[in-house]
């Protein structure tokens, strides 16, 4: 995009802000979708936290980001320990992805979903994806820029595809004419919301 994506503006918000915004992690522990919100940041992490409102997300600046998203997802877990019994993994550049999508995963999650809960989308698997802590050790040694697509597909038994079409969508802004067609698409939407009154 020739700018950092994450702090590119779909109506009105930063990208990165959309996503953190669905976490709901304001509404205090055990009433969003989410216990905890830790945000990886790397490329323009200082100017992220100066213009996102991370909505209570705990910012963990990760060395080696440069190296891709698996290096970055190993290096985030690391400095996490293993405080937590699963993690859930949202993209920055997926700004409709919901709060209700990620509730839905972490729900199958709690009803012995698997090792991995991955969003499906009309049965399209995509993201985000829930990682129970029995694959923490795995993820840890990821590197590169694929990040787990190589382990998960290496491991199809541990992925449990939970259907969430009708909740969001995990389109990604990739460049200016994706997000130009997300701006149409909420622009749309929200006139037909007005119209129905």
């Amino acid at each position: 995009m020739g700018r950092p994506k994450q702090l590119a503006l779909l109506a009105g918000r930063p990208l990165l802000e959309h996503v953190l915004a669905a976490l709901n992690p304001d509404n205090g522990p055990g009433n969003g979708p989410v216990d905890e919100v830790v945000v990886a940041l790397g490329a323009a992490a200082a100017e992220v936290k100066g213009q996102v409102d991370l909505h209570g997300a705990e910012p963990l600046l990760v060395e080696g980001w440069r190296a891709g998203m698996g290096e970055v997802l190993a290096r985030a877990l690391e400095d996490l320990g293993d405080r937590f019994g699963a993690v859930v993994v949202c993209l920055g550049d997926q700004p409709l992805v919901t709060g209700a999508v990620v509730a839905r995963l972490v729900a199958a999650w709690r009803a012995g979903g698997g090792a991995v809960v991955s969003a499906s989308y009309h049965g399209r698997p995509g993201n985000p994806k829930l990682f129970d802590r029995r694959v923490f050790p795995e993820l840890r040694r990821l590197r590169g820029d694929t990040g787990a697509k190589g382990l998960l597909a290496a491991h199809p038994e541990w992925v449990t595809l939970v259907e969430v079409g009708t909740l969001g969508s995990d389109a990604d802004v990739d460049d200016e004419a994706a997000l130009a067609g997300l701006e149409a698409m909420l622009k749309l939407e929200l006139e037909a919301e007005e119209a129905q009154g």
